[in-house]
Parts: C-alpha cells; structure tokens; sequence
C-alpha cells in the first residue's frame, strides 16, 4: 500500500499544512457518473448568473499558495498553482474542461472550494510518495508530453516517488506517467490547504464531497489526512 510523507524540511518550512488523501479502488471510469455532470454544469450556470465566481489571487486560500510558490524560488504568476489556473480559465472561457469523470470530478471539488487538487494512478506509482525540496538531479515527464524530460530547480518542492517527480512545484502540473485515465481503476486523489488551523474544515468538507463523486463508481473510498509528522 502506497503511504505518503511530507518531509522534515517541508514539514518546517508549511507547518500549518495539511493534504486530505481520496482513496478509490475499484473505479469504474468509462461508465456515466451523472452526479459529476450535475456539478460541473451547476459551478458553469452560477457562474453565468454572476452568482458565483472562483477564488482569485487576492483570495487568502489562493493568496497562501503564491506566497509558498515565491517561499520556494517559483514566480506564481508564471507557473500557477493548479486551483488558480483552473478558476482562471473557468473565469475567463465560462466552462471547465471534460478529461474524464474522476477527473472531472477532483477539478469540480478543487474549484468550489478554492483548494488545490490532484490525483494519482495508483498502480503507475512505484514505492512510497514523498513531498520534499528536489535536489535538481530528480527527472519529471509532464502530463500530454511524454517524450519531454525536465529537472525541477533545487528547492522546489515536489511530490516523487521511487521512480521520479510526480508533480512539479508542489501542486502546478502532474506527470504523464501518473496520469488519471478512464481506465484507472486505482486511485489517490489529493486536496490540499497550508492552513489548515483556518480552512481545515474546509478541506474536510471538500474531501467528503470528492468520495460523495466518487463512491457511486468505486468498489470502495477511504479519506485520510496528512499533515507534518504524520503519513497516510
């Protein structure tokens, strides 16, 4: 069983941190999963009606994010964080993409609650998955490119596991060889907050809506959280 860790320096660095970890096996991806068509529609037609916009920069729970981006030497309004890329291109285009539903569904999650989101094929990753400053030496293929090979910078925190880079500047981009497809049938998915002391509950509510997607199309959910000192 995949466990993951947050490592000491990083632990130091965002001790408020805490990442809610979606597990679902048994995932039936190519079926309809109505519930995630509902909700994507419903974030779509409130944002029309102006009842409703995603969080922006100037939101703290995006704010948080730019700030640790700068902390570890990346410029945040050149690589986003995964949340506020998304809002902004729901902002601007007024729909959000269709991958595929589990997809679908973290996005939806991630998007209405302003808290980065990703997830993981399960039976791709290889070891245990660690959350820590890359060296520089590490290799990363990102997600739609891979043939493409990339180091991170020296200090940027990454999720890897025994194999390579999982995602890149903690939560920008995912890599190819990780990736959720319709086929994936075994599969963490991850939510995250630094301040857990103000939004945690914000994060569990999130965490709880995500396997509430997901339950209808899996053999079996579980949620557990990782914060500094712990693994899950």
């Amino acid at each position: 069983m995949t466990a993951f860790r947050i490592s000491s320096a990083v632990a130091d660095a965002f001790p408020d941190t805490l990442i809610a970890v979606v597990t679902a096996t048994g995932l039936r991806g190519h079926e309809p999963w109505p519930a995630t068509t509902a909700t994507l529609e419903d974030l779509e037609q409130r944002l029309a009606d102006g009842t409703w916009r995603p969080a922006d920069e100037t939101d703290p729970r995006i704010e948080a994010w730019h700030t640790a981006y700068r902390a570890f030497g990346t410029n945040p309004r050149r690589i986003r964080p995964s949340v506020d890329a998304l809002g902004r291109r729901l902002a601007k285009k007024g729909t959000l993409p269709r991958i595929n539903p589990a997809v679908d569904s973290y996005n939806a999650v991630s998007v209405r609650h302003g808290l980065p989101a990703g997830a993981f094929d399960l039976d791709r990753v290889t070891g245990d998955v660690e959350i820590r400053h890359a060296d520089g030496s590490e290799t990363f293929t990102p997600l739609g490119e891979p043939d493409t090979v990339e180091n991170p910078g020296p200090g940027e925190i990454i999720y890897i596991d025994t194999t390579d880079v999982l995602t890149r500047h903690w939560n920008h981009r995912d890599a190819h060889r990780t990736r959720v497809t319709g086929d994936s049938t075994h599969v963490a998915f991850l939510l995250e907050t630094l301040h857990a002391t103000r939004d945690g509950h914000l994060l569990e509510t999130a965490a709880d809506e995500l396997r509430e997607l997901l339950a209808p199309h899996a053999g079996r959910t579980t949620v557990h959280y990782l914060a500094p000192a712990t693994s899950a």
